[in-house]
């Protein structure tokens, strides 16, 4: 639990250094062999900056699957809804994806598989303007777990501008990548964030051309 929480206090010390810098969005990854336990803990934070307001983008991410711009999640079963009495909207989601990593890296994690299945809870509070969404894999956990973090807020000094900050703890158990597999991975997490926020501005920028309101 401490190796954790440190390894979420380095996620969150990043935020104000990324919200600062004008690029639209940012790779940062971070790698902690942790040698006295048989895994490897990578940690992979990405800042989207997009020039559409909050609500816009929140009613998008809703809506985000099916989408031909992340084709790698192939279902999306809604398992429960509720609004609580703050308003805030909680729904779970089951989601079924190809997985995106190399064929290379999954030889040496020992499978073929390539379907698997992620749990995700999210939290909309269109009071705070923030939504939150929580993902971790419930397949082949013995060999990796992805546990992954979205936050959807204003951005504190434009308003009409989201950002979104995207956190990953990735833990390969068992093996121990050489640099090379590690960068793939990297590279091939960084794909699949980038596809993510491409599909929210698909959904988006559809909606536009087709003059329907999201």
């Amino acid at each position: 639990m401490v190796n954790f929480l440190l390894l979420c206090h380095i996620c969150s010390s990043f935020y104000k250094h990324l919200i600062a810098q004008p690029l639209k969005c940012q790779f940062v990854t971070i790698k902690s062999n942790l040698l006295f336990i048989p895994v490897q803990i990578f940690v992979f934070i990405v800042l989207f900056v997009c020039s559409y307001p909050w609500e816009t983008v929140i009613k998008a991410a809703m809506r985000k699957y099916p989408n031909p711009m992340n084709p790698n999640v192939v279902g999306v079963d809604v398992l429960d809804r509720t609004l609580d009495a703050e308003g805030r909207l909680h729904s779970h989601r089951l989601l079924s994806t190809e997985w995106g990593l190399p064929g290379i890296v999954r030889a040496i994690l020992g499978t073929n598989q390539t379907q698997t299945y992620v749990k995700e809870h999210s939290i909309v509070d269109p009071d705070e303007k923030k939504m939150e969404l929580c993902s971790t894999n419930i397949t082949l956990t013995n060999l990796i777990s992805v546990d992954e973090r979205l936050l959807y807020r204003p951005h504190p000094e434009n308003p009409g501008v989201t950002v979104l900050t995207q956190e990953a703890i990735i833990t390969v158990k068992g093996v121990s990548l050489s640099s090379y597999l590690e960068g793939m991975m990297v590279r091939s997490m960084s794909a699949n964030a980038r596809k993510g926020w491409d599909a929210i501005e698909w959904i988006i920028q559809n909606s536009e051309r087709e003059n329907v309101p999201l």
